[in-house]
């Protein structure tokens, strides 16, 4: 198993892996056209390339014998949905499903939680949709404490997410 910076090169791959991760896990009764734009338009090449780029994102990969299985993407300068939150947000973590249960998201997230800590901050948070049971069970089982609630919004429709909290 290998966690390494995202490099430009691995945009595209990260791409594809976040259309992967997020249809299979949101879009369980079909895929209409408002998700299937919403997708298309989010998880692009050109903007992994520019989140790459980005000084306040860090990003880092997990890498199988053919490439690319997992992405955490953490942000430096987030504003948090709830008082408990500090500027440090995992904004995403992903991990192909095939490859749930062999430690990709935990080295993952141990690589932000080591790099946030190195850089002083108390704390890391995520938001996480409230119906997304196996997550939840992973972050609780990580130690992420559940600290409050908020939105994720797709034009004018609203998702409830639970927001947890992880001390560094």
């Amino acid at each position: 198993m290998m966690i390494r910076s995202a490099q430009i090169t691995d945009a595209p791959s990260i791409a594809v892996l976040s259309v992967e991760v997020w249809t299979g896990t949101y879009l369980k009764r079909g895929i209409g056209a408002f998700f299937a734009d919403y997708v298309l338009g989010e998880f692009t090449s050109a903007k992994t390339n520019a989140l790459i780029h980005d000084p306040w994102q860090h990003m880092w990969v997990a890498v199988a014998e053919d490439g690319i299985v997992g992405v955490l993407r953490l942000t430096s300068d987030a504003c948090g949905p709830v008082a408990e939150c500090s500027d440090w947000e995992i904004a995403t973590l992903y991990v192909q499903p095939r490859h749930h249960g062999k430690g990709y998201g935990t080295h993952l997230l141990k690589k932000a939680f080591s790099y946030a800590k190195s850089n002083d901050a108390p704390s890391v948070w995520l938001a996480t949709n409230a119906e997304n049971t196996p997550a939840i069970q992973f972050y609780l089982a990580q130690g992420f404490k559940h600290i409050g609630e908020t939105h994720f919004r797709i034009a004018d429709e609203a998702y409830l997410n639970n927001v947890y909290g992880y001390t560094l």
